[in-house]
């Protein structure tokens, strides 16, 4: 293939960073976007020079037939949109959090099975610099085998003002942040065989849980702890930094504030700067 032609779904708040990414993909072009509200796709679509907007996916389907598609809807659209798409024989990319339920992810696993096609579940925080970074040192045995980590995420940043659906989520910290910092976990120390998790609702404005911490084993006998909270103060707010800690029989891996990265053992210490550019389209933090 001489490009992969893309399609949309979604064009909500996040999705501008999805149309951004995709914008700087070398052999990838979204052709059509699509949204439950006509003028808003039309309207995303002028934002980022795509040639056609839709309002029902199906019919986009049909008539653009794209190579893949990026589902960047919420929660309760991802199994029929992900079954949809792959019915129609496209690459199909789920944002999180894949499913409502068990039952859902499953189906929509084993609709890509039945199809033959790829589905790809866009777990982020794997990807980060500073996270890869810390993952390269474990690989490269600076600190032996993994014996614990820590994995924390607490901050108290807005989160409510572009996404205000958020503050109606049943299970906020854990399906909007929980499930990647699960992610970085297998991503840095393995599979999980055991966990225990204990929520909080620390926000009185909230509906749902907004904070929680995990206890995860994994294979061999290495434990992690995870951390999150949405209601955190403290200045200066650390959002949207995710701070990591990885011990091992011959030194520790530290990921700080600003990206750094501190690696010990055997008497002394190195310091690494993990902190990536920002993007044109991007602004700090």
């Amino acid at each position: 293939m001489s490009g992969w032609r893309g399609a949309l779904v979604g064009c909500g708040f996040f999705a501008r960073n999805h149309m951004h990414g995709w914008a700087e993909a070398e052999r990838a072009e979204i052709v059509a976007v699509c949204d439950r509200d006509r003028a808003r796709a039309e309207g995303f679509a002028a934002d980022f020079g795509v040639a056609a907007a839709y309002d029902d996916a199906e019919r986009m389907l049909a008539e653009v037939r794209p190579d893949f598609v990026d589902v960047a809807t919420t929660v309760e659209g991802h199994r029929p949109l992900v079954e949809r798409s792959l019915r129609h024989g496209a690459l199909t990319i789920c944002q999180k959090p894949f499913a409502a339920s068990y039952a859902d992810g499953l189906a929509m696993v084993e609709a890509a099975e039945a199809a033959g096609r790829p589905l790809i579940v866009h777990e982020n925080f794997r990807w980060q610099n500073p996270l890869r970074l810390v993952r390269a040192e474990i690989a490269a045995g600076r600190i032996g085998a993994p014996s614990f980590a820590r994995i924390s995420f607490r901050h108290g940043y807005d989160v409510y003002a572009n996404q205000p659906y958020l503050a109606e989520a049943e299970d906020l910290a854990l399906t909007d942040v929980g499930l990647h910092l699960f992610d970085l976990a297998r991503f840095l120390m393995g599979d999980v065989v055991a966990m225990a998790c204990m929520g909080q609702r620390l926000n009185p404005a909230v509906r749902g849980e907004d904070a929680f911490t995990a206890l995860l084993r994994h294979p061999g006998g290495a434990v992690t702890s995870v951390e999150c909270s949405f209601f955190t103060r403290v200045e200066p707010d650390p959002f949207p930094e995710t701070f990591v800690r990885v011990e091992g029989p011959a030194g520790t891996v530290e990921l700080g504030a600003g990206g750094r990265i501190r690696v010990s053992g055997g008497g002394s210490a190195q310091q690494i700067d993990g902190d990536p550019p920002v993007p044109a389209w991007g602004a700090r933090p």
